[in-house]
């Protein structure tokens, strides 16, 4: 079988996380021929897109991501009907900063223009609205009504059940071995040889890997997160059914969040937006150094604005942010070769965008004019990177 052509398809979509899934599932839906490659058999806990919860949010601070929210909104619920199970559950978003803070105004202004359904409390207001909460430095919110919590895990099954529905075909525990590029793209795996005329590279963190013998290598780092797990003194008390919601504490040098507790009884999952370098292939080796700065970030952060939290992670979990500089995506064509697509640097905060991102990734590989402005997205940002292939 080595060295023989199993199939020729339309498009090759290496990597099926939520942003390679969604790729696929919207290429299927065109009635393009479609494999979707999976290097570790599903479902696996060893990249971005595993895990029981994610947050979606209309409010962002950056206006290209806001114009992109209304759509994903409605392509979740869009799946949430085809697939005939519940996606998303409505529990409010709040915002935390200083009312002198520019990144918090900026919030406000991003929830005016928007429309966005929303409250500003004073600090008095905050910790009367949410008793579990103590504005230790004297922070005022703002809060984004429509926001919730994506069930993660249930949202890839959905998606790739959906591409499979369309006559996608998904291959699990198969690695790409070799990639040559050409009119046609020839991608060799551990398990056959595949052609294909385009081709979408949607590989997490192990984008680099890929792109190397392609002459590209992208600006990325590679963080281990630590997801923690925190336990509540009184069960309950920072619950979905205490109206709890999901939180964002604009703290430098990176923000906190949280999601009421709901995955696990009684633990609520509160995580700094940042960890530390790992190479995807030894993502289970600890640090080297004993300390874990932001696990010691989040006990801080807990005793002080979350009293009713034990200031110890009850469980501490892990997965792979894939960031870029400026921790906008990368989205674009191969700089040479123009049927190679590639979406990449998600920064930690990509899947609720998947939809979106997912359609723009299928557009480019049409050879559509993208529905939005992909200037934020393109290789050429990065200093000493060459334009994207016309």
């Amino acid at each position: 079988m080595a060295g023989q052509v199993c199939s020729l398809y339309d498009t090759i979509v290496v990597g099926a996380g939520i942003q390679g899934s969604f790729t696929a599932y919207h290429l299927a839906k065109r009635g393009r021929e479609t494999l979707l490659l999976e290097q570790f058999p599903l479902p696996h806990s060893r990249g971005s897109s595993h895990g029981q919860s994610r947050i979606i949010r209309h409010a962002y601070p950056q206006e290209h991501y806001s114009q992109m929210m209304a759509e994903s909104y409605r392509l979740w619920e869009q799946l949430e009907a085809e697939a005939g199970v519940s996606l998303y559950r409505q529990t409010g978003l709040l915002v935390l900063g200083a009312n002198t803070n520019p990144e918090f105004q900026c919030w406000c202004r991003t929830l005016v223009k928007h429309n966005v359904p929303g409250e500003l409390f004073t600090t008095e207001s905050l910790h009367g609205r949410f008793p579990g909460i103590r504005p230790y430095h004297g922070e005022v919110g703002v809060s984004d009504h429509t926001a919730g919590v994506l069930s993660a895990d249930r949202a890839l099954r959905a998606v790739q059940d959906g591409f499979q529905r369309c006559g996608g075909a998904l291959h699990d525990g198969e690695k790409v071995t070799d990639i040559k590029p050409g009119v046609v793209v020839t991608v060799t795996t551990s398990r056959g040889v595949y052609q294909a005329n385009s081709l979408v590279i949607t590989a997490g963190p192990w984008a680099n890997k890929l792109l190397a013998p392609l002459g590209l290598q992208l600006p990325l780092q590679t963080l281990r997160i630590n997801v923690c797990y925190w336990k509540e003194k009184v069960p309950g008390a920072y619950g979905v059914s205490a109206n709890f919601p999901c939180f964002l504490a604009l703290c430098a040098p990176h923000h906190i969040y949280g999601l009421p507790s709901n995955e696990y009884p009684g633990l609520v999952k509160i995580c700094y937006h940042s960890g530390s370098l790992a190479d995807p292939e030894e993502r289970d080796r600890l640090p080297e150094t004993s300390a874990l700065p932001d696990i010691q970030i989040l006990q801080d952060f807990i005793s002080k604005y979350l009293p009713g939290l034990v200031p110890e992670p009850a469980v501490v979990e892990h997965c792979m942010y894939t960031n870029t500089p400026d921790e906008d995506f990368v989205l674009d064509r191969h700089p040479k070769f123009r049927n190679i697509i590639i979406g990449a640097g998600f920064s930690g905060h990509g899947f609720k965008l998947a939809p979106v991102v997912g359609k723009l990734l299928c557009q480019l590989t049409a050879g559509e004019e993208p529905s939005y402005a992909m200037e934020p997205f393109r290789i050429h940002r990065f200093p000493a990177l060459p334009a994207a292939a016309l």
